[in-house]
């Protein structure tokens, strides 16, 4: 699901593939690895601007991250789309710092939904904004690496990066 208002588009490239990235006027919307094996479409409709400033700010900060400045939640700001209960788990993610993990258990109860790890792990699934909002995070409650709509060996390398797994 693409945002409706996006305004610009950029590319990044990172250490784990090309990364796409999309704002509306709000700020950041997109951040996803461009992967044909995980996602449908490469492609936002908006025209090419990495000069717009929610799209300059990210790769900024999404540089400095790949150089091992983790921060311990990036700046830029986000217009993230979905239903409420996405958000409310989206914002939920964005609480697990760097070189941590949480389950998807915890992040049901966390928003208030004990009952709905499946429901959070598909809002989790869904997220528009990979890496800043912190999706790789999250991992089953056996402490296995689940899920991950660009790839398992991503999940395992961002986590890698952040100092959440031993290499």
């Amino acid at each position: 699901m693409t945002h409706p208002d996006l305004i610009a588009q950029g590319r990044l490239d990172s250490p784990l593939g090309p990364l796409l990235l999309g704002a509306t006027r709000k700020g950041l919307a997109h951040l996803w690895f461009v992967d044909p094996e995980y996602h449908e479409t490469n492609e936002l409709d908006a025209p090419e601007d990495p000069a717009n400033a929610f799209i300059a700010e990210a790769i900024d900060e999404l540089q400095a991250y790949w150089r091992g400045r983790c921060p311990a939640r990036f700046r830029v700001r986000l217009d993230l789309h979905g239903t409420a209960f996405q958000r409310a788990v989206w914002h939920e993610l964005l609480k697990v710092p760097p070189g941590r993990t949480s389950t998807y258990g915890e992040v049901a109860r966390a928003v208030g939904a004990p009952q709905a790890a499946r429901a959070a792990g598909a809002a989790i699934g869904r997220n528009p904004v990979a890496i800043i909002v912190p999706c790789h995070r999250i991992i089953g409650r056996d402490g296995s690496l689940t899920g991950f709509a660009s790839g398992l060996p991503r999940k395992e390398r961002l986590l890698q990066h952040e100092g959440a797994l031993l290499v």
